[in-house]
């Protein structure tokens, strides 16, 4: 009887974590949608271009997202940096945030299947949900006005909002529940922090001082790479 009710638990816990990513998956696509609507100027091209533009940029990404690395003076090793926004943002740039959101998550898929998952999927969508926070405002407020100096503000408000969501999420949602599903308690995971910096004493101080930073570094630094590749890369990539 015992054995049933774990099993029962195991079940009804991955169960409300699918339905939970579904619906923030359907949500984040829904979101890009209505901001598209309203949007002017956006490139007309056909189903097919589309298509192939998000594959190619899903493909890219999937790579530069396998390439991830730890910063292990700054966070545990199953928090890792990677550049697989850089080519959902020129995607997203290109076609806009339903793309760069449909973008996103074939990159996921394509991880998945190149390499599966190594935190009981909850860092894989992470990553689609953080990610996202990033891009889809930095996408958003640079279809308003196509310009180098609204291309700086959207990275700037993507950024702000990366880091902002990211941590939030973590400490609400995403910790807790790989806390949970991978059977690592919260406390070992704080101690992981402190055993890098030794004001990490908490779950609040290990998103502050370990989560937020590293957010801020991959905002940042995808962000300057789009400033200096998109206009020398769109013409080759997307036919500009």
């Amino acid at each position: 009887m015992g054995q049933l009710q774990q099993l029962w638990q195991s079940f009804t816990q991955n169960l409300s974590f699918v339905l939970v990513c579904a619906g923030i998956i359907a949500g984040l696509y829904l979101l890009a949608k209505l901001c598209e609507r309203k949007l002017s100027g956006m490139h007309r091209i056909s189903a097919t271009r589309r298509m192939t533009i998000i594959a190619i940029c899903g493909a890219l990404a999937a790579v530069l997202h396998i390439l991830d690395f730890p910063l292990l003076f700054l966070a545990p090793e199953f928090y890792k940096l990677d550049f697989s926004e850089l080519p959902v943002m020129l995607c997203g740039f290109f076609l806009g945030p339903s793309a760069a959101v449909a973008c996103q998550g074939l990159k996921i898929l394509l991880k998945l299947l190149l390499k599966g998952t190594t935190t009981v999927f909850v860092g894989d969508f992470a990553n689609f949900a953080v990610g996202c926070s990033l891009v889809l405002p930095a996408v958003t407020v640079y279809h308003l006005k196509k310009t180098r100096s609204f291309a700086i503000l959207g990275l700037a408000v993507g950024t702000a909002v990366l880091s902002v969501f990211g941590s939030a999420f973590n400490a609400i949602y995403l910790l807790p529940k790989f806390s949970q599903l991978f059977g690592l308690p919260l406390d070992s995971i704080i101690a992981m922090g402190n055993a890098i910096n030794g004001n990490i004493r908490s779950l609040s101080g290990f998103v502050l001082l370990a989560v937020a930073p590293l957010n801020l570094i991959k905002g940042l630094s995808v962000s300057l790479l789009t400033l200096l590749l998109y206009k020398r890369i769109a013409r080759p990539l997307f036919g500009k």
